[in-house]
């Protein structure tokens, strides 16, 4: 049984799968999508959104890091497939998932999940391309508004070469409206013969189990229910080891927020700074009362000096990061 972290648009970022594969239980994590058109992008692109290919394409504590495309022409997903792969990526993944109304009106995403023909052929030509002992996965959901064609997907995207299957339980349409079909990741499972990860709405360790029962696949993909309870994937994976396992405490968390807000002070812009930390506190809110009373205090600060001062922080402890 594998626990993966799901890449996640504008807050999963370099600084979030660090500070959550340092809480343990995750055995790979995946980077935002790199958007592919019709031209080779430059290193900068990769080295912008997967910052961890400078470092061996892992993050600090030595969890490996997918490299993420995003595209629908085959030829350019393939050369920029084969670059990942010579800048250190040590698997690509392939997004058909994605449900963002950008993404789709540009025949990315979830969009292609109406031609398995399409599918297959993006992904016998990205595996084509790339070196052999490098793996290619991919992510698609149910469909785009009915899950009846989930299996014909599956299926194009397995014989083209997808060496795994992550399965996000919602249609396009379904965006993240609750509840997560996994009953169709079963049916997803009886119809290829490579390992299908279950995605969606499993935040806690009782939904894991009711998940795992339903869907029965033991592979998960952690999303926002791993962001809301940062050491989720490590009670998951105690559980899965017959270990006892106790949550921390809101107390306990604190270091791990202080060093978010320290990265983010030296990665990302000022301007959307306080954003990103206010996105985690929301999601941090479903298991911590405190995080509430937080997210209210700085919910109109925009001043990152001012935060600075709440975290304890003065300018000579944002000058590094450990790793």
């Amino acid at each position: 049984m594998q626990i993966a972290l799901a890449p996640m648009e504008g807050l999963v970022d370099h600084i979030l799968r660090g500070l959550l594969t340092e809480q343990g239980g995750i055995d790979w994590c995946v980077t935002e999508f790199i958007r592919v058109t019709d031209q080779l992008l430059p290193s900068r692109s990769f080295y912008r959104l997967a910052p961890e290919l400078e470092q061996g394409a892992q993050t600090c504590v030595g969890t490996p890091v997918r490299v993420q495309l995003l595209g629908s022409d085959p030829v350019a997903l393939a050369e920029n497939a084969a670059k990942a792969c010579e800048l250190g990526a040590p698997v690509i993944d392939l997004n058909f998932g994605c449900p963002a109304k950008t993404v789709n009106n540009s025949n990315g995403g979830a969009i292609l999940l109406r031609e398995p023909e399409r599918l297959f052929k993006i992904v016998e030509t990205v595996r084509a391309g790339m070196p052999k002992d490098i793996a290619l996965t991919t992510k698609m959901r149910l469909g785009y508004d009915s899950p009846e064609g989930a299996m014909d997907s599956a299926r194009a995207l397995a014989a083209g070469g997808s060496a795994q299957i992550v399965v996000h339980a919602r249609t396009k349409v379904d965006g993240y409206k609750p509840p997560a079909h996994w009953e169709w990741v079963a049916k997803v499972q009886d119809v290829v013969d490579v390992p299908v990860f279950a995605n969606g709405d499993i935040w806690t360790l009782e939904d894991w189990y009711r998940c795992r029962e339903i869907s029965g696949v033991d592979h998960v993909m952690l999303g926002r229910g791993l962001v809301s309870c940062p050491d989720l994937a490590k009670q998951i994976a105690a559980a899965r080891d017959g270990i006892e396992y106790q949550l921390k405490t809101w107390q306990e968390l604190q270091p791990l927020l202080r060093e978010f807000w320290r990265q983010a002070r030296l990665y990302i812009p000022a301007r959307f700074a306080p954003g990103r930390l206010k996105q985690w506190l929301a999601l941090l809110t479903r298991n911590y009362p405190e995080a509430q009373q937080l997210f209210l205090k700085v919910r109109k600060m925009t001043d990152c000096s001012v935060i600075d001062q709440l975290f304890g922080f003065s300018s000579e402890h944002l000058e590094t990061v450990n790793c």
